[in-house]
This record gives structure tokens, sequence and C-alpha cells, in this order.
């Protein structure tokens, strides 16, 4: 690191700006941290700009003129951002809303510069909790073999190790540490810009109403068409399993084992330790009901289905679809748990679910995510009453409702839940807690892995900011552009900087160690896209504005994430299980975007030549084609890509 402090330097107190400009992460003071992160800024943001970015929050909080504390105690520093007509005249602004007092004495329009965004609290703690489950890690592998053998649990243990790295991350082990409000952060409860906004035009068919794209396809294409053809879908044709291999000592031990190896790693909502106990329950009434029951036959159902580690889309025709026959002796249980409202029950809705997402049936797993939804918000409406043992299995399934219900709403226009109310006051997951009279530590079916899940929360806390920011309202100009997209792409980078090194992945053309690096990797380049991705926009329109520097430079950024996402399609199997749908639609936009492209005379110049591009977009053809058999939309997106390719092509023969 460029500068190493003592322990007690890192104080959970210290503020946002305090810690970015130290050296723009978190872990300053961490030996075996993240490297530091140089806070490079594009060219095109001047540094007024810079400064209402960085400052914004803490002008909004101080507009705001609450006289209430801080819960993070932050320093509090005004900054006024002055309208237009104040800095054309560089003369002092009010700051007064609607109108300053000059625009009101010229009877001119006041217009504010659009604001940026900061990364909020709810973003640093998972960073942090990053940090610390790896320093957990470390801690246990020093411990001797006879201390305990069981899983450390945050929550409660914070003297397994005198390690240095586990010293310094104790802060974050204090009583409601993962429960700060976002009050005192600059942002405005009532629109959390963390959460899907309810509107924007982030979705991959919007892409087809922008110039030269439009002009690949036939006809106008609806933005409600991917939910009109799900709509439009034959229901799932589930049959009771004439028969089901429920032996532990056989087969269904191999898929227990491949769920806690391969599944449970993307949602992390099953504990390990209480596998057996499930089991047990569920045997002693014969499999036929209960919650247990139902959670044993999805476990088995998506074990069996991650088992292979191949995706649905290469089974041989005529194959039935693992897992099946497992989640068929499921549905038979659900029923009786719909009318349940208990944290054992909305899990079963979380798993029933993620299955749906994996044989492509998006919507059936909407239903199913809104009833645990409302169960969700039954049980958290009073916190304080929820067991015990319970409430970290309530808080990750809370977690995942609130993921996977943000990947929907990216691509369909579904109504909202209501479970984003909870979000800034969820605490982060932590450890499961460990019962030695449960389950010894030679039982457990698998580790309890939250690296993954963490990075997504954050992620994907990012990814609903840049539809907010970006895709939820109409930007007139690129200056008012510029600041919010200059933030968003520090806080990837921020992101990035702050994960572990076990599941960082190289941002070069380096093979990715995992499965869960490869996934990390390919949403990290899909963020950077969509958040240069109005630059693109705007050159397609008029490319005279391309002229500029740092417009061009917006654009290459935009354009390499696009060809780094595309250019090795066979990486997206790694994600089949939980991101197989949403995959299939984020690679349409892509190259959707690729195609408008190569036909602008100026933003053809920012590609790799020619003959490359066409390798990677009929890769993507043959892709799609091949997913196509597995759900209307993706069949209506191959569908889309394969036309705009047949009409590229004959375009792209015709001088320019």
């Amino acid at each position: 690191m460029e500068m190493m402090g003592s322990a007690d330097s890192l104080d959970p107190r210290l503020s946002a700006e305090q810690t970015t400009q130290s050296n723009g992460s978190p872990y300053e003071d961490y030996p075996d941290g993240p490297p530091p992160l140089k806070r490079a800024r594009p060219s095109f943001v001047k540094p007024a700009q810079k400064n209402n970015v960085q400052d914004n929050s803490l002008a909004e909080s101080s507009q705001a003129g609450s006289s209430t504390s801080d819960p993070l105690d932050y320093p509090r520093r005004r900054a006024t951002i002055a309208c237009e007509v104040c800095r054309s005249r560089k003369s002092r602004c009010d700051g007064n809303r609607p109108k300053c007092k000059l625009c009101t004495e010229l009877n001119a329009e006041c217009v504010y510069r659009e604001p940026g965004v900061k990364l909020d609290a709810g973003d640093k703690l998972i960073l942090e909790r990053l940090a610390h489950i790896e320093g957990l890690l470390q801690s246990t592998l020093l411990r001797s073999p006879t201390s305990g053998g069981g899983p450390i649990s945050p929550a409660t243990s914070n003297t397994a190790s005198e390690d240095l790295q586990s010293k310094r991350l104790s802060a974050s082990l204090a009583p409601g540490y993962g429960t700060l409000p976002l009050s005192g952060m600059g942002i405005n409860l009532a629109i959390n810009i963390s959460t899907m906004p309810k509107a924007h035009t982030n979705h991959a068919v919007h892409l087809l109403q922008w110039p030269v794209i439009r002009d690949l396809v036939s006809k106008p294409c609806d933005p409600q068409a991917l939910m009109q053809t799900e709509l439009a879908r034959p229901p799932l044709d589930l049959q009771p399993p004439y028969s089901l291999d429920l032996d532990l000592a056989g087969k269904p031990s191999s898929y227990a084992r491949s769920f806690f190896e391969k599944v449970n790693v993307w949602y992390a909502v099953v504990n390990p330790c209480s596998w057996h106990a499930h089991f047990r329950t569920a045997s002693a009434v014969g499999f036929r009901s209960g919650a247990e029951t139902c959670v044993v036959l999805l476990v088995l159902a998506l074990g069996q289905a991650a088992h292979s580690g191949h995706s649905i889309s290469r089974l041989p025709e005529g194959q039935s679809v693992p897992g099946l026959d497992y989640f068929n002796a499921a549905w038979l249980v659900l029923p009786s748990l719909m009318i349940r409202n208990d944290a054992l029950s909305a899990q079963c809705h979380i798993l029933a679910a993620a299955y749906l997402l994996y044989i492509v049936r998006p919507l059936e797993a909407w239903n199913l995510l809104s009833n645990a939804s409302i169960k969700l918000q039954l049980l958290l409406a009073n916190q304080s009453a929820i067991p015990p043992q319970v409430k970290e299995l309530s808080e990750r399934v809370f977690w995942n409702a609130l993921m996977i219900e943000s990947d929907l709403l990216a691509e369909l226009d579904l109504p909202h839940s209501g479970i984003v109310q909870f979000e800034d006051s969820m605490r982060l997951p932590r450890s499961f807690p460990y019962d030695a009279t449960i389950a010894g530590a030679d039982e457990l079916p698998g580790e309890d892995d939250l690296w993954y899940f963490l990075a997504e929360i954050a992620l994907r806390r990012l990814l609903n900011r840049v539809s907010h920011m970006i895709y939820s309202q109409k930007r007139t100009s690129i200056p008012s552009l510029e600041p919010v997209v200059a933030e968003l792409e520090f806080q990837l980078n921020q992101w990035y900087e702050g994960l572990p090194p076990s599941i960082r992945f190289p941002r070069e053309r380096l093979p990715a160690r995992d499965q869960v690096q490869t996934v990390l990797r390919l949403r990290y380049f899909a963020c950077r896209t969509i958040i240069f991705r109005p630059y693109i926009q705007a050159v397609l329109q008029d490319e005279t504005l391309a002229q500029e520097p740092a417009v061009q430079t917006a654009c290459q950024k935009c354009l390499e994430a696009c060809v780094r996402q595309l250019e090795n399609i066979s990486a997206h199997h790694d994600g089949h299980l939980p991101y197989l749908w949403q995959g299939a639609l984020s690679i349409t936009s892509q190259t959707l975007l690729l195609m408008g492209a190569t036909l602008s005379n100026v933003l053809s110049t920012l590609l790799p030549p020619r003959a490359q591009i066409d390798l990677v977009i009929n890769d993507v053809v043959a892709e799609l084609d091949k997913l196509g058999h597995l759900a209307p939309s993706i069949r209506l997106c191959a569908d889309i890509v394969r036309e705009a390719e047949d009409r590229r092509q004959v375009l792209m023969q015709r001088p320019r």
C-alpha cells in the first residue's frame, strides 16, 4: 500500500470523503487488502465539476437544514451548487430553488447542473465485509484443529486469532454496524437511487429505438415485446414424479454437495450446518410435507441441475431437464407454504424461483419471488420479533429477493413488490450460526461462502444507481452527463479494487481462476458498458460530437467494454445457472450497440478490425440461436439479432 497506518486508524466514523481522499479505498490499513486506488478522472471532467460531484451529498445534507446528528458523525461542510447563469457570470449563487436571487431579478431560467452521486454507506459496508470475511478465513487457518472444528460466525466470534488484519477489521463487528441509515449520506430516502427505478430505458430492446440501429430491423419493436412473448407462453407442465431417489447414501448425496459447491455460492441462502437436520425432519414425514421437505427437494433439484456443470441449452434433444423430478416433488409441497409467513417458507420460494430461472421461466420466477416478498415484508415489519436462530436466514432471503427482483425489473416492466422499503435498515449478511450439536464439522456438505454474494449485492446496487442516474431521466446535453458518468465510473473502479484477492478477476485478457471470477468479470464489463452507453447514442445522432476528445474517449471506453463482454461468448456458460436468461438479453443489447457502431464513420474507427468484429457478432448470433428454444423472449432476441446482422452486412457493402 502507499501508506501503512496503525491498527487504531481504521475508524468507522470517518467520512466517505476522508476515506476517498486518503487513497480512494476503505482498506489503506490492510496489509493484505487491495492495492491503492488512484482517483483518476476522465479528462473531460473539469475541476469545478469534480468538486460538484464529490461534494454533492454533503451539499444536499446541508440544504436539507436538518438539525439531527449524523449517524456516522460525518463532519459537515457546506457546498453550494451554482446555477448555470451564475456560473456564466462568475457571480455568487445563493442556491435557492426553484430560482436563485439573480435569476429572479433577471427573470431568467434557473438551471442547476445534474448532481453526481457518492458511494453510499451501504456499499462501503459491503466492501469492508468482503475483506472482513477474508480475514476470518485466514484467522481460521491459523487455529488449532482441536479448537472447535466449526465455522466461525462473524456475529459472535472476534477472538479466534490475533491476526493483524482481523483486529483492524474488528470495527465491522460492532452491533448494528450493518444497519446504518443513509439519511446522513445526502441521499433522499424517499427516492433511494440504489434501487431499480420504476421507469427506465436500460432494457435490451430499447436500443431498437436508437438512430441507425432501428434501421437494422424491418418493423418497430414494441418495448413491451419481451413481456408479451412471455405472457403468451404455455404454462409449465409439472407432473408428479413416478419415483424419486432420496437415499443419501447414493446420488442425492452428490447432488447436495454439488448444490453447496456450485449453487449456494450464487445465492448463499442455505445453511450447510442445517442440511442434515432438515433432511432428517423431511425423512420423518416421508418427504411429503413441511418447509424442511421443500428445502431438501429444492436443494437436490438445483444440485442435480448443477452437477454436470453444463448449461441447460446443451442438453441433447429428448433428455429430461436435470432436477425436474425433485422440483416437481417440491411443487406438491409448496402450495401449503404459500399461506405460511415464516423465514423457512420464504426461503423455499427463493429456492423455487432460482430453479425456475435455471429452466428460463422468468415470469414464473417473479410470481414466486413476489410471494416471498410479501412474507418478508410481514416478517420485517417487526424485526425485533424475528427469532434469533432465523435472523440471518431472513436477511439472506431478503437480499436474494431484492437482487433477483432488480435483475428481472432491469429487463421486464413488472410491478415492484415493495421489498425495497427495508433495504436501508437491513443488516448485511454475516455467517450462519453454527451449532456443533446439530452437525459436526465432518457432517457439513459444504462451506458457507459469502464472497460472491456480498460482491454481487454491491454491484447490483451500483447497476441500480446507473439506471436511476442515467436511464430514468432525460438528459439534454453532454455537459449534464459528464459528472454523473465520471462518478459512476469511479464507483465501479472502487468496487473492483475492494474485492478480496480470491474473487478479484483480472481485467486484462487473462484466464479467470473460476466461475465466480468469470461471472463477476462479465457483469463488470456489462456495467461499464451501460455507464458510457449514452455517449454512443449521442454520437449516432450527431457524429460531430465525437470531434471533442472527451466524448471520443467515453465512446472508446464503452465500445471496449462491450467487445470484452462479447468476445468470448462461451464464458457466459459459467453463469448459466443464475444468469442464463438475463445474460442472453444482455448480450443482445451489447451486440445491437456494436452493430450500430460499425455503421458509424466515427465510431467504427474506435473498434478492432472489421473481421474481428464480424467474428464476434457471428458467435453471438450462433449462441442466441442455440438458446432460442429455451424461452420465447430469447427466441425473439435471436431473431432480432440475426435480422439485424443480415441487414448490417448489406449496409456495410455500400460506399460511405
